[in-house]
């Protein structure tokens, strides 16, 4: 094969190629289709958003079978490549069927435009009908809210003045229910003030009379402790005139003559005994005149005190005496043997044993 040929072949490859890359632009189809879908989408509400996705959704599923068949024109103008390289008869019918295919390809296209035109305007009508739609849907669903709301407030008005009466008249009820139990409560206590003065009252009462006869219960009680007192004074009394005057032994007269016995012998040594005590006495001062003492060994002090000695001895034995006159005085008037503090008759050994005595053991022993 000569080199011209092979040349030209091969330029006419390369116009075949380029003519199929121009005549497939397999991806400005979606741009031009999505630039649509985008100035639908400004001139169309809101609503119409589903219907933008259907039109891109279509206009995909129809760009795709170009998609497919620019690889056939590709494997076309391999294959005529591969034959021209055989021989220039064979390049020539593969020009001519590239051509062809070239040709077939753009009214394919062309058709798929006009396709995909009317399809996008089917797709706009569509949209707008929806859009339409859908605004008349929400002008009615407005409406249809609108009313449903006038008719909610209207019954939440009708609703809140009826709760307003009803509170209105559960207040006056609660009011005059309040009323009547302050009503109720003041006349009972009223009632409970008025029972408890009365009660009081009688309390009262009831005391000043407790206490009337507690206090003629007292004094009655006082009066007869007093006559009591009285009468056990006079008891006493008498009975301690009858001890005060007493004779307990005037009915032993033989007893008492032994009393007087012992008496007049006690009285008799004791007389005695006074007589030696005054002669000593006498006899020491008759000594100490005659005798003349030497003061400085302390003799004549000495003296004077037994002297005195002598003198109370005798002063003690005289009272005795005296004491015993008493006793024989008693004695006659039958008196003797009586105590001087209890009035009690005193024992006959302390009577014979103590000359005289005019107390008995109990007393003496207390005094």
């Amino acid at each position: 094969m000569p080199s011209s040929a092979r040349v030209s072949t091969k330029k006419t490859v390369a116009k075949k190629a380029a003519a199929t890359k121009k005549s497939t632009p397999v991806k400005k189809a979606p741009r031009t289709v999505t630039t649509k879908a985008s100035s639908v989408s400004k001139k169309s509400p809101t609503p119409q958003a589903p219907a933008k996705k259907a039109v891109v959704k279509k206009t995909v599923k129809n760009v795709a079978p170009l998609k497919k068949t620019a690889p056939t024109a590709a494997s076309k103008t391999a294959s005529v490549k591969a034959t021209a390289k055989s021989s220039p008869a064979k390049a020539a019918a593969a020009k001519a069927a590239a051509a062809k295919a070239a040709a077939a390809a753009k009214e394919r296209e062309a058709k798929a435009k006009a396709a995909e035109r009317e399809k996008a305007l089917a797709a706009k009508a569509k949209a707008a009908a929806a859009a339409k739609a859908a605004k008349e849907r929400e002008a009615k669903a407005k409406a249809a809210e609108r009313e449903k709301a006038l008719a909610a407030k209207a019954k939440a008005a009708a609703a809140a003045k009826a709760a307003k009466e009803r509170e209105a008249k559960a207040k006056a009820a609660a009011k005059e229910r309040e009323i009547q139990r302050k009503a109720r409560e003041k006349a009972a206590i009223e009632a409970k003030k008025l029972r408890e003065v009365e009660a009081k009252r009688k309390a009262v009462e009831a005391e000043k009379q407790r206490k009337l006869r507690e206090i003629e219960r007292r004094n009655q009680e006082e009066l007869k402790r007093q006559e009591r007192r009285e009468a056990e004074e006079r008891r006493r009394q008498e009975a301690l005139d009858r001890k005060m005057h007493s004779k307990p032994y005037a009915d032993e007269p033989e007893f008492l003559e032994e009393l007087r016995g012992l008496l007049l012998e006690a009285r008799a040594s004791t007389l005695q005994q006074i007589a030696v005590s005054d002669e000593e006495a006498n006899e020491m001062l008759v000594d100490r005149e005659r005798l003349e003492y030497d003061d400085e060994d302390g003799s004549s002090v000495a003296s004077d005190i037994q002297r005195d000695q002598l003198k109370d001895f005798a002063s003690s034995l005289r009272l005795k005496v005296d004491e015993i006159d008493v006793a024989l005085a008693r004695i006659d008037d039958g008196s003797y043997g009586r105590c001087d503090e209890c009035f009690e008759p005193i024992s006959k050994a302390r009577l014979q044993f103590q000359l005289p005595v005019f107390t008995c053991v109990t007393c003496r022993a207390s005094v």
